[in-house]
């Protein structure tokens, strides 16, 4: 038997396919149990810090069990990293297919990522890097790959409706939003005890747009900060 779970982000609603029945379906279950929880402790202490141990005593289940779906650590880091990625991709399309005007646009990508960041205790970016380089950078390439597209659609969009002004290098613009977005994880640049991730979003995002808008933009973003 099928059922579905819908849920609800950003005005998108998504519906995802839940299967009941079969050991191969259990185990599927059992896999994807596995991720969101080690998604969930490896974001909010580290990917270095958090055990296959760890993992398995906050799901109830044997370290044997995670062994079974995972040959190592790595692969379960790989997995959950792309999982996370995935998830994240998938929200950031969905606003998109919204049609939006450009600045609202970038608004409701704002809070979906914040959303995702708002339980980072730690700095999973730092040790990912560290500890896990080959992941890091094929996740970064990923990324980068999938921001470019986005924000260069938003910005061509926005120079058309005239939102944005006409003589920004979007190709220049584009990169520079990626790396600001990849520097402001950086711990040594923001320390978490004196930026927090809503200050240092809500900054950058402003930051962002009034370099980009045009007299009419502004208009705009005026009447977003007043509503």
């Amino acid at each position: 038997m099928e059922t579905f779970l819908v849920l609800k982000v950003s005005g998108c609603t998504f519906a995802i396919l839940k299967r009941k029945g079969s050991n191969a379906r259990n185990t599927d279950k059992m896999k994807e149990k596995i991720i969101q929880k080690s998604a969930d402790l490896f974001l909010n202490l580290g990917f270095k810090s958090v055990t296959m141990d760890d993992i398995a005593n906050d799901l109830g289940i044997s370290k044997k069990t995670i062994y079974q779906h995972f040959e190592n650590k790595t692969k379960l880091v790989e997995a959950t990293t792309m999982s996370v990625f995935k998830e994240i991709s998938d929200g950031i399309d969905c606003i998109c297919d919204l049609n939006k005007n450009p600045i609202e646009e970038v608004f409701e990508i704002k809070k979906f990522v914040m959303l995702h960041l708002k339980d980072e205790k730690s700095s999973p970016q730092y040790q990912l890097q560290k500890y896990y380089p080959k992941i890091f950078t094929n996740l970064k390439n990923r990324q980068f790959s999938k921001m470019l597209n986005c924000v260069t659609g938003n910005l061509k969009r926005g120079v058309e409706q005239n939102l944005y002004r006409d003589s920004i290098d979007i190709e220049f613009v584009s990169r520079l939003y990626f790396n600001g977005m990849l520097m402001l994880k950086d711990q040594e640049i923001f320390p978490q005890e004196s930026f927090s991730i809503p200050r240092l979003m809500d900054n950058y995002f402003e930051y962002h747009l009034r370099g980009i808008c045009s007299p009419k933009g502004l208009e705009i973003l005026t009447d977003i900060h007043n509503n």
